[in-house]
């Protein structure tokens, strides 16, 4: 965990390293906001180091530990409210946001982070195979709440398809990882086992990012993390019309509530994902609460797994 422990300045390195101890695998927020106690967000429990408030001094240290002492390169990133760091660990960040136009131009004063570890569970995947795969893989979209495991089930379903499993050939799979947090790539090369054929178009914006892979890689699976925005599901359709597979995941509480966003009734008015699965916040990441088939009828089987 060097990656995230070089972020912060000597004092609070050592209390963070003291508190978490041989616990980093149940770790999954470490959230700093200035002149208040530090917050270590576990699997299972919350943890405050309330004899250390990070000072003025210690975000302006953080801030340049982030951006390696270069804030102008990092001007699309600050926009979005996150950067991604080394190891694929996401730094969201807030504080005074400037404003032209009624669009925001930056974030200035940032005195709020919140540093996201990056997992990667082997086999978390396993469960919801045989609901994505019947003689094909199927159009998938995974649904859940920040924090229910979606991209760690879709970089471990990535694995599993890119290699093969049980009597399962191995697919060509492409992802688009625009916020470099499903394969966490350091100079273009993915340090998460992403399987034996998967190619990654890093850092770059999904709506471009599958055009550009269909059109140089031609995969027979697209994995796409967080889709939202219209030109998204453009791409999206486009991806599906020239018989690739998508497996993607988006930010939701349910079917329902999904059905009300209108950048998404193309999608539903086709009933284009022949599976939806819902993720329900728990303990343990990755839990499923439902699956749908393409008339979203409910067909979650509570026993079903499978054994790879």
């Amino acid at each position: 965990m060097d990656e995230i422990m070089r972020l912060f300045p000597d004092e609070i390195r050592q209390a963070i390293l003291i508190t978490i101890g041989n616990r980093w695998d149940f770790l999954q927020e470490i959230r700093i906001r200035l002149n208040q106690p530090i917050e270590l967000i576990f699997d299972r429990n919350t943890e405050w180091l309330g004899h250390i408030k990070p000072t003025k001094k210690d975000g302006i240290y953080i801030v340049n530990q982030i951006s390696e002492f270069s804030l102008y390169r990092l001007t699309d990133e600050l926009r979005d409210g996150y950067i991604t760091i080394e190891g694929g660990h996401r730094v969201g960040i807030a504080g005074r946001v400037n404003t032209m136009e009624g669009s925001v131009k930056a974030l200035q004063y940032i005195t709020f982070f919140n540093i996201r570890i990056a997992k990667q569970r082997i086999g978390a995947a396993r469960i919801i195979l045989p609901y994505i795969y019947d003689k094909k893989y199927m159009n998938t979209l995974i649904v859940g709440a920040p924090q229910t495991g979606k991209t760690t089930l879709i970089r471990d379903a990535t694995r599993l398809i890119s290699s093969g499993w049980k009597n399962v050939g191995a697919r060509k799979v492409g992802v688009i990882d625009e916020r470099s947090e499903i394969g966490a790539s350091i100079n273009g090369i993915p340090q998460h086992d992403l399987g034996h054929r998967t190619d990654v178009m890093d850092a770059c914006p999904k709506a471009d990012g599958m055009m550009m892979m269909i059109r140089s890689m031609s995969p027979e699976i697209l994995v796409v993390d967080e889709i939202g925005g219209s030109d998204d599901i453009a791409a999206l359709m486009e991806a599906m019309n020239a018989g690739v597979t998508v497996i993607c995941t988006i930010h939701g509480q349910d079917l329902d509530q999904l059905k009300k966003r209108p950048s998404l009734q193309p999608l539903f008015r086709q009933n284009v994902f022949e599976r939806i699965i819902i993720l329900e916040k728990s303990k343990e990441p990755a839990k499923i609460k439902m699956v749908y088939d393409q008339h979203h009828n409910e067909i979650l089987e509570k026993t079903r797994y499978v054994y790879l």
